[in-house]
């Protein structure tokens, strides 16, 4: 059998404005911002496929400005990319240098120029084989921002403000929010999937007012479910324009079943902030905890903050 050739593990950091991309996931037909990256790699690299994994795959609209994703090269792509001593600094003793990255993200951002200028590559670096962006994530962190009933419209933050056409109670929203906290199963605030468990770690939900008068939640978990930040925001939106009551919200958490009692928040609103990651001696292990399915809670057990 011919040997498998040299691959090489690369990562991406990126940004992107999502209004106009339907979405992280590539999709026949659509323009998507994974589609559009993996465009312009095979343009650069001359390849005829090249496939990234992504650490938070983002809905239609939602924006990014902490986006990671990898993809594997061999040492022929590397060498395109990023010249010959790029393709052997794995092998060298000490880390690679920011020059060779800033010069694979230039590349990268010079292609993505002409059909995606709303996407950014910050950096391109080679990783250990065992970082994977999805399952190495020790946690994400989000941000949604919206503005109340009499808060000023700014044009100029519209494509990334909701609006909300009530007057919001800042205090009992962070009360609200600071009730979500915890391990628990947020199937009331997700999107159900087949064979997929909606128990995760909730660490921080916080809000703060913002020099231009909105309202931004800072909303950090070890992962989320599918639509689960936005129907977090939207019942915490729905105490604080007083539609729910606390309590209701917290019987609303502790039923773990899709309700009506409140609507979720519109994608616009939404930016990936970032993805952390562990040391690497510690990547391989994070990807296997991550990958292994977590058993249902008691829904007894109280939730633990």
């Amino acid at each position: 059998m011919t040997p498998a050739p040299p691959s090489h593990r690369v990562r991406l950091d990126l940004a992107y404005d999502g209004t106009d991309f339907s979405g992280w996931a590539a999709q026949p037909g659509l323009r998507t911002v994974q589609g559009e990256v993996e465009r312009a790699l095979r343009t650069l690299l001359r390849a005829e496929e090249a496939r990234l994994t992504v650490g938070g795959r983002t809905d239609a609209g939602v924006h990014a400005r902490g986006q990671v994703a990898h993809l594997d090269l061999d040492d022929a792509q590397l060498a395109k990319w990023s010249g010959a001593r790029g393709a052997e600094a794995r092998d060298e003793a000490g880390p690679e240098d920011d020059a060779a990255e800033r010069l694979r993200a230039r590349k990268l951002n010079g292609v993505l120029k002409r059909s995606a200028p709303d996407i950014a590559i910050h950096r391109v670096r080679l990783v250990p084989d065992a970082f994977d962006a999805r399952f190495s994530a020790l946690r994400r962190r989000y941000e949604y921002r919206l503005r109340g009933e009499g808060s000023p419209r700014d044009p100029l933050t519209a494509r990334f403000t909701a609006e909300v056409p009530r007057p919001l109670d800042l205090p009992a929203m962070q009360r609200a929010s600071d009730e979500l906290l915890g391990l628990n199963d947020f199937t009331t605030f997700c999107k159900a999937r087949e064979g997929a468990t909606a128990i995760r770690d909730l660490l921080e939900f916080t809000w703060r007012r913002t020099e231009d008068g909105a309202f931004a939640a800072r909303i950090e978990a070890d992962a989320f479910c599918h639509s689960m930040v936005r129907a977090l925001v939207g019942a915490v939106v729905a105490v604080g324009s007083g539609r729910i009551g606390h309590e209701e919200l917290v019987g609303l958490r502790d039923a773990r079943e899709r309700s009506s009692r409140f609507t979720v928040m519109p994608a616009h609103g939404l930016s990936l902030e970032e993805i952390a990651y562990p040391a690497e001696a510690e990547l391989a292990a994070r990807a296997e905890r991550t990958r292994a399915r977590r058993e249902p809670l008691d829904p007894t057990r109280p939730v633990l903050k």
